[in-house]
């Protein structure tokens, strides 16, 4: 079996539908029926079952997907490990990142990579919507999150950020032309929602101003870009980490400082069962430089 035909048969038991496999891979639907049919015939049973409503795996079809998928891994695993190889890197770490401001932990990023001139850090999106579930997962070792963070499997490093909350608003909210707000002035305002886990939400935003008027939470976002239509069409305002005036700057958005709110502290946070040395680096070196914010 070809490696691309073996690629192929995994994809479609994920998306389980043609042209969505053959998008995702950048191949013709035919060439996605040529190569089921192959191996198909090659095994001599069915390992699809397709009608016009649905595709569906046989219980052979599932059984090869379990055995092909660890192998298929271990493959492209060892091709990342030549290729790291070959450029003098003979380790990896992976780096969880619930923003895109990478750049704000260049600092931290040079000077491991000076003590560690042949581990590869490589960065990873993670998504508001399952914040620790890809650390959980092993798909990230070490992440930066904002704290607080209480998970009991879960260690919290240094910190290495500490930076001011914002407002955001639209270009024409009442909110814009002020010089600085306070949680008070934002009792009469919708509030995005959906930090999780429930103390984050109630960290960035409070359900209460200090005199106690409740704060009214609006839409819920599951990452940053989702905000800005809201925000753009004045649905609602948000408070968000002041990184945000620099890497989602527009013409239609404003970022108003807010005084009375405590900074925002960023630190390291990794899985206590799965701590490495290489991860135990991290953290040294995270303790070493200076945390920085705007």
């Amino acid at each position: 079996m070809e490696l691309r035909d073996v690629e192929i048969f995994l994809t479609l038991a994920e998306e389980l539908h043609f042209g969505r496999t053959a998008e995702r891979l950048h191949v013709t639907p035919a060439r996605v029926s040529q190569a089921i049919k192959k191996q198909e015939r090659r095994i001599g049973t069915a390992l699809f079952e397709r009608n016009s409503r649905a595709v569906t795996m046989t219980p052979i079809g599932r059984r090869l997907y379990t055995d092909l998928l660890p192998v298929y891994r271990g493959l492209h695993e060892a091709v990342e490990r030549a290729i790291r190889s070959a450029g003098g890197k003979t380790e990896v770490l992976r780096l969880g990142m619930l923003s895109s401001n990478v750049q704000d932990f260049r600092p931290l990023l040079d000077a491991f990579a000076a003590r560690h001139p042949t581990c590869d850090v490589q960065i990873r999106y993670v998504g508001f919507g399952d914040p620790f579930g890809p650390l959980r997962a092993g798909d990230v070792d070490v992440q930066i999150a904002w704290l607080p963070v209480e998970e009991a499997d879960l260690t919290v490093g240094p910190v290495v950020r500490i930076e001011p909350v914002v407002l955001a608003v639209g270009a024409g909210h009442r909110l814009a032309r002020r010089e600085t707000v306070s949680y008070e002035d934002l009792a009469d305002e919708v509030v995005i929602g959906g930090a999780k886990p429930g103390y984050w939400s109630e960290a960035l935003t409070p359900s209460h101003t200090p005199s106690g008027r409740p704060l009214r939470v609006g839409p819920t976002v599951a990452t940053e870009t989702a905000m800005i239509p809201i925000l753009s069409n004045g649905e609602a305002v948000a408070f968000v980490h002041s990184h945000a005036s620099r890497y989602y700057a527009r013409a239609d958005l404003v970022y108003v400082p807010v005084h009375d709110a405590p900074p925002a502290r960023w630190a390291l946070l990794w899985r206590t069962a799965t701590e490495t040395d290489l991860i135990r680096s991290f953290a040294h070196v995270g303790r070493l430089v200076e945390p920085s914010g705007s």
